[in-house]
């Protein structure tokens, strides 16, 4: 009887146990995985002179992101200009990032005109020009595109110009689920002020800011500080390029103080991709490495 009545109070006593271990279990996982503060993505553009030499195909992109411990890529559709429209051809990037476990996240569209052109036919054929972008960019399963908010004239022609080239492509896109970002790239698109106000005008969820910690040279020796850049710009932001050179006012280039920049891309509540777009092929490791670090040191 005293064996049955032993036996009976280890098992609820295991019982008990198992029972507030399965309990815990969801905590101990959450605590030991939370989701990171940003996620690390690879810009197509840190390889550009292997993909220009041919040392690395642009059907490879994937395969060289996954062999440095990079799981999402950002393309440029200059190494792929005439396969935008190609299916077969955009099947095989998308199969190869996908056996990987390589997540598409946008497609960078250059050399398609100015979407902020002062010729009204022009403005309108860049905005169609971008059409078969977007279309691709769904078929990847990407999140957006990045266009450039070429334009000229003054300060006002060129805010009014750009806001009504995005406007359309942004309809065009929203039709399609894509975001329509702007990158700060040269001309007054890096002047962060500039570029506020322009994506201010278009007004829609689905165009947004991609900032370029290191892209804010204007023109003629002209900078505008990249930190308090970053800042102004990221309340569009859903992407963010990460560059290892900054610029301050006056022209000067330092090297980026990562926790800093880091730390005002998390603090504007930020937690999507952020881009590596610096080191080149060979450096690509200590890249990762090092976003990885800042971002552990932060959390």
């Amino acid at each position: 009887m005293k064996s049955s009545m032993s036996n009976r109070r280890r098992f609820l006593t295991q019982t008990v146990s198992v029972a507030a271990a399965v309990a815990a279990t969801p905590r101990l996982l959450a605590a030991a995985d939370p989701k990171p503060l940003f996620k690390v993505s690879l810009a197509q553009w840190t390889i550009n002179r292997e993909l220009r030499s041919g040392k690395i195909d642009n059907l490879d992109f994937a395969k060289v992101a996954s062999d440095h411990g990079i799981f999402a890529i950002e393309y440029v559709n200059q190494f792929f200009m005439d396969k935008a429209t190609d299916e077969a051809y955009l099947g095989q990037m998308k199969k190869r990032a996908a056996d990987l476990g390589v997540a598409n996240v946008l497609i960078m569209c250059d050399r398609e005109g100015n979407i902020g052109d002062p010729d009204e036919k022009k403005r309108a054929q860049t905005v169609e020009n971008h059409r078969k972008w977007i279309d691709a960019a769904k078929f990847l399963g990407c999140h957006s595109i990045r266009v450039n908010a070429g334009s000229s004239g003054s300060w006002e022609e060129q805010v009014k110009l750009a806001a009504d080239g995005l406007t359309r492509l942004t309809e065009i896109g929203d039709k399609a689920d894509i975001n329509v970002i702007v990158e700060n790239h040269g001309g007054l698109s890096s002047n962060a002020d500039w570029l506020a106000e322009v994506i201010s005008q278009v007004d829609h969820p689905r165009c947004g800011t991609l900032p370029d910690t290191g892209n804010f040279r204007i023109n003629n020796g002209e900078t505008y500080d990249s930190y308090r850049g970053v800042a102004k710009l990221m309340k569009w932001a859903k992407g963010v390029s990460i560059k290892d050179r900054v610029y301050d006012d006056k022209g000067n280039s330092t090297e980026m103080d990562f926790a800093k920049m880091l730390k005002i891309v998390i603090d504007a509540g930020y937690h999507g991709y952020c881009g590596i777009e610096y080191g080149g092929f060979a450096g690509l490791a200590a890249a990762r490495e090092r976003l990885e670090r800042v971002r552990e040191e932060l959390s």
